[in-house]
């Protein structure tokens, strides 16, 4: 039975170790799997662009919503305490899986082919991810063409876009409920600001819609800004890491520049010290209640990204001896800080608008959409030359938001191309703009008069609970199947150093806790999606649920196929597909040392690996080094004489 087994084995595993690439002479021709794939033309490309992916609009509108309801300053203990247990070991954890396979999001599960459906589920993510954050950065793209004028079109009443609701912040005087105009008392109860109106009434035109099942017809001046976000975003991925790499020496300092510009400006306006203190007020007696802790692990796992394969995909372009260790903790110590400073800048604006308008803070203080498209943008009508530090605000916004999507991009035209590097990679230009096109046509639908109902249908349902069971897959596989202490060995054969007992216990134990903890209370905690003063129908919510669903149930239907792949019995099946695959390690065969010698397909001398198969069943065997198994062959060919 054995015999049987190993000559199986051995005539199987024969047309796996020769590259598709090869000819019949078995010479392998010029267009080699890695030399096609590129890398990044520098270091400091890889790094930009982590930090460009990782700082995005959540760092401007979640943020500092976040710190201000869940305590203040006190809400950054457990922010960097969630930091340090959950967001460096994930963050240094998909680096190191990228870097050292030099594969993408899908192809990468050769670790364990029988959870690469987790990695199918995180393309689903991140291609739904990328439909409606293009849409944000088309009404970027409106404002910031919007702000090209002298009077900017939110600043007054008396459009035709605006009601009879509508009211002057100018006009307002006194305290917020009441104001006293010459031979008149006016309530502003019930009001609403020309900024507001601008945006739900002409931006959206809102009214057109009756809700998310008549959208109404397509905004054309949406649909040619949407247009164009997607022109740029294909131009600046057009090459790949090679052109992309290029555009985030700008799209990620810049945003920091107008940051500091945006600061400067708003630490010297009156009231700015009202905002900052309402901030940054301490509130100690938050940290006993589990809600903050759950907000701080929430926004460290949303602000940097992972689960998304943006980072995989990243460090799958490096070479294999860059020091991901040392950009691990340069970015996400980075974010951190830049969320931070951008909450002083938005607070301090915002004092100043609450000194304005006689309302407390908390009353003009917002996340989400409505910080950048309502209140920021009155704010900035109450100071001198307001269009300018308007136009300065949205191209702000526009970079922050086009390197993440870059991201997000790369991840999905990567994912697919590994998998398919023969037909695809050599035309990898022509596929990115076939899925830019395809993209473009899908998000349509949020250019439309109710577009907004679809875009928050997206936002809360597409990276929720499907997101965390993905990431929490990852933990499992690297801690309990792989095992931390292989994974340990991989990364000391590129940096030339194991990571410390704290990346060891936070991969085993601490970040999969956590992120379980956050699916748990995602889930108890679930409350339908609302816009406003308008609920979503019953329809759509199980719509949104199901888009939830979707990458958890891509978990066991890679479980299914991968199985039907393997041949035997059930068990021997599961077992077989549960393991790495016979080709899984570094790319390049010059850094493949140790237990990874000649395990490449293509390699000048596979025996080596024909020794693991007829030993091991099949099975990479770390435990054996190369000069072992190169004296196992020799008493076998010595047997044989």
């Amino acid at each position: 039975m054995k015999r049987l087994r190993a000559s199986h084995l051995q005539e199987s595993s024969t047309p796996d170790l020769m590259s598709p690439s090869e000819g019949e002479d078995g010479v392998v021709s010029e267009l080699e799997y890695t030399a096609d794939r590129g890398n990044w033309t520098g270091k400091l490309d890889f790094l930009l662009s982590c930090i460009g992916y990782c700082v995005g609009l959540g760092n401007v509108w979640r943020f500092p919503y976040r710190t201000y309801s869940n305590g203040g300053g006190a809400f950054l203990i457990p922010y960097f305490i969630m930091l340090g247990i959950c967001g460096i070991p994930i963050f240094f954890m998909e680096l190191s899986l990228g870097q050292f396979s030099s594969l993408g999001p899908l192809a990468v599960w050769k670790i364990s082919p029988f959870f690469k459906g987790a990695g199918v589920g995180m393309i689903v993510i991140v291609s739904l991810v990328a439909i409606y954050y293009n849409m944000i950065i088309a009404y970027v793209l409106f404002y910031l063409f919007a702000s090209l004028t002298s009077d900017l079109p939110w600043q007054h009443c008396g459009n035709w876009w605006n009601t009879d609701r509508c009211l002057d912040h100018r006009v307002v005087q006194g305290n917020n409920s009441s104001v006293k105009l010459p031979g008149s008392s006016l309530n502003i109860t019930g009001t609403v600001s020309p900024s507001e109106e601008y945006w739900s009434r002409y931006v959206l035109h809102i009214q057109g819609s009756s809700g998310i099942g008549s959208p109404g017809g397509i905004r054309w001046n949406l649909c040619l800004c949407l247009l164009l976000a997607w022109i740029i975003v294909y131009l600046c991925i057009l090459k790949g890491v090679k052109s992309s790499g290029k555009v985030v020496y700008f799209t990620a300092t810049f945003p920091y520049v107008i940051l500091v510009m945006l600061l400067i400006r708003g630490v010297t306006l009156d009231g700015a010290w009202k905002g900052i203190k309402f901030y940054l007020t301490p509130q100690f007696d938050h940290l006993l209640t589990s809600k903050v802790w759950i907000e701080a692990a929430l926004q460290i796992f949303y602000s940097l990204g992972v689960g998304f394969g943006g980072l995989l995909t990243f460090a799958s372009y490096n070479t294999f001896n860059q020091n991901i260790y040392r950009d691990t903790f340069i970015v996400t110590l980075g974010n951190a800080f830049t969320s931070i400073l951008a909450g002083f800048a938005i607070f301090s604006v915002l004092g100043y608008m609450s000194q304005e308008l006689g309302v407390p803070v908390d009353q003009v203080a917002q996340a989400g959409p409505g910080l950048a498209f309502v209140v920021y943008p009155q704010a900035m009508t109450m100071l001198p030359l307001s269009p300018f530090w308007s136009f300065l605000f949205f191209f702000m916004l526009l970079t922050l938001g086009l390197d993440s999507q870059f991201a997000f991009m790369e991840t999905i035209v990567t994912a697919i191309t590994d998998e398919f590097p023969f037909y695809l990679r050599p035309k990898k230009a022509f596929f990115s703009a076939c899925i830019s096109i395809s993209m473009f046509l899908m998000g349509l639908i949020l250019t439309t008069e109710g577009g907004m109902y679809w875009l928050v249908l997206l936002d809360d349902y597409s990276a929720g609970f499907g997101l965390m069971v993905v990431v929490i897959t990852s933990c499992f596989v690297i801690s309990r199947i792989y095992s931390v202490q292989r994974f340990s060995r991989d990364i000391k054969m590129m940096l030339g150093f194991e990571p410390g007992i704290y990346f060891k216990m936070c991969w085993n134990y601490l970040s999969p806790l956590s992120m379980l903890a956050l699916l748990v209370y995602s889930i108890v905690k679930y409350e339908p999606s609302e816009y406003g003063t308008y609920k979503l129908p019953k329809w759509a919510e199980i719509l949104g649920i199901f888009m939830g669903l979707l990458p958890c149930l891509m978990v066991p239907t890679g479980m299914v196929v991968s199985v039907l792949r393997e041949e035997g019995t059930l068990k021997e099946r599961i077992k077989q597909a549960i393991r790495p695959s016979l080709d899984w390690g570094p790319a390049l065969e010059e850094n493949r040392t140790g237990i990874y010698v000649n395990t490449l397909p293509g390699s000048q001398s596979p025996r080596p690996l024909m020794v693991h198969m007829r030993k091991y069943g099949g099975i990479t065997c770390y435990e054996n080094t190369a000069i072992e198994l190169d004296k196992e062959i020799e008493m076998e060919e010595e047997s044989m004489m």
